[in-house]
């Protein structure tokens, strides 16, 4: 079916283009169109269904209330529960969201911020990958507004909402040192993202206060699960001495526990387990997995207010805002004490 246009409305009732554009903006009044002609127009409108196009209507009030989502994976479990979040809190305000997946790819980002921009979005959410620094601050100086989540660029200015990373993984690790673990592993994915940079330094202060050793696996990310499931099992083989595992990351939580039972390894009994990002599938273990819950509502609500507080030129701050938010930890069986019954014997 042809998409109608103003013309062809003004064509079929045999009116001007003028006057029916006056009518679909809302101007019907203001320039002394008659009662009969804006309801002959409304009912020839529901008739044939035309509904004005969001970019053209954008072009005439210098709106589109379409906001651009991006993040890294939206089939990803934290990043999927966050934007459908941000959806209905945008939707009771007029906005909608347009999503986008990046896969943390630098030229697939840069690709999607100038599809984004072609859409004529009023604004921006991103979870970016390092290397867009130049896209972001090109969008910030045309003074799109920017908020950015769950990470951040050190090198743009603008608005974000983050977790407290590094005391979250040095308060879990120093969790698994007072359960009595000292071989304690970190495994998460290669990475110059600052979240993830925040909680490897955590779990290595924690280590370095105590005088332990660390144990380090970065996972080069790949869409094989069963490669990252192989790598972690290689690391697992070649340090029979780890007690303890801290991962950074729910998939890397995932790759871990697959190879994990593929060793025939039980979760406390050979390695105690906690990981980053809380999930229903924690609790179905047959040992339930210890977590670092995000507050992923708290996330979302500060994310899409930040937003709509730039698209306000009431409410828009100079200042770049920087929101940082507190993690719990939810302790499951998978993180209790190491051999209780000496530990017991020892108090």
């Amino acid at each position: 079916m042809k998409k109608l246009r103003i013309k062809d409305i003004a064509d079929g009732l045999n009116i001007s283009k003028t006057a029916v554009s006056f009518i679909l903006n809302g101007k019907a009044e203001e320039k002394r169109i008659s009662e009969e002609l804006v309801e002959r127009v409304e009912k020839y409108i529901q008739e044939v269904g035309y509904r004005p196009s969001p970019i053209a209507r954008g072009l005439r009030t210098g709106k589109s209330h379409i906001i651009g989502l991006m993040v890294e994976s939206i089939s990803d479990p934290f990043f999927a529960t966050i934007a459908r979040l941000i959806e209905n809190e945008a939707y009771k305000e007029g906005y909608r969201i347009i999503y986008c997946s990046t896969d943390n790819d630098t030229e697939k980002t840069k690709e999607l911020i100038n599809v984004l921009k072609d859409r004529s979005v009023d604004g921006y959410i991103i979870s970016p990958p390092p290397g867009v620094e130049k896209e972001v601050n090109e969008l910030i100086k045309a003074g799109m507004p920017v908020v950015m989540f769950d990470r951040y660029l050190p090198k743009v200015k603008t608005d974000y909402v983050v977790i407290d990373n590094e005391p979250s993984a040095e308060n879990a690790t120093n969790y698994l040192i007072k359960q009595g673990y000292s071989n304690i592993g970190f495994i998460t994915f290669s990475s110059s993202l600052t979240q993830m940079k925040g909680r490897l330094k955590g779990y290595k202060n924690a280590l370095k206060n105590e005088g332990l050793k660390s144990y380090v696996l970065e996972i080069d990310f790949t869409p094989e699960e069963k490669v990252m499931v192989q790598t972690v099992r290689n690391f697992l083989v070649a340090n029979p001495k780890l007690d303890a595992i801290l991962f950074g990351a729910i998939q890397a939580g995932s790759c871990g526990l697959k190879a994990m039972t593929q060793l025939k390894l039980k979760v406390p009994e050979d390695l105690a387990v906690i990981s980053f990002d809380d999930h229903d599938i924690f609790e179905l273990f047959a040992t339930p997995v210890t977590a670092i819950a995000q507050p992923i509502e708290k996330i979302a609500h500060k994310v899409i207010g930040l937003l709509l507080d730039r698209l306000d030129p009431e409410k828009i701050s100079a200042e770049p805002r920087e929101v940082v938010l507190k993690t719990k930890m939810k302790v499951r069986g998978s993180s209790v004490v190491k051999n209780p019954k000496k530990y017991l014997e020892s108090k």
